[in-house]
């Protein structure tokens, strides 16, 4: 891991930057080329990512749209669907908010398919209706069919339905 200084970094805050093995071997691969900077070319430090090596590098991966900044999105969208805890994806994000991480770390379309089919039938079993507010102002046997499931606990039934 190593520390950009905050005078290089968007928010002036300086930016722990933690690297998984694939990275470090990239690094380690230009370590002692530059006496400064980690990318340099003819000597010099790389000093801007949208150059001539990237736009050869996204043609060559059929990718000409791709931008650096994609990558970013990328790897929030790995941790995440890695199981990555929140706090710790916003960490290796280098965020101060929840918002921009939640933005970088979207779900995955499948999880989230997942996720909704847990709250239908399961097994012949359906899943219990618990409503936290409201007074009771019927009983559950004058309840329409749909709402007497195990957990009715309570509601107030109005003119037209029901309102939690």
């Amino acid at each position: 891991m190593f520390i950009i200084p905050g005078e290089k970094v968007k928010n002036s805050v300086d930016r722990l930057v933690v690297l998984n093995h694939v990275a470090r071997s990239v690094i380690e691969t230009r370590r002692g080329q530059h006496s400064t900077h980690v990318f340099a070319y003819n000597g010099k430090p790389l000093l801007r990512m949208l150059n001539s090596a990237w736009k050869k590098a996204r043609a060559r991966a059929a990718l000409p749209r791709l931008r650096v900044h994609d990558l970013k999105h990328t790897f929030g969208r790995r941790l995440r669907a890695a199981g990555v805890s929140f706090e710790d994806r916003q960490d290796l994000l280098g965020h101060r908010s929840a918002r921009i991480t939640t933005h970088y770390s979207a779900a995955e379309l499948s999880g989230l398919i997942e996720a909704a089919e847990r709250v239908s039938e399961q097994n012949g079993a359906r899943p219990e209706l618990v409503v936290l507010r409201g007074k009771l102002r019927t009983t559950p046997a004058k309840l329409p069919q749909a709402m007497r499931l195990a957990s009715v606990q309570a509601f107030e039934i109005t003119g037209a339905g029901c309102r939690i």
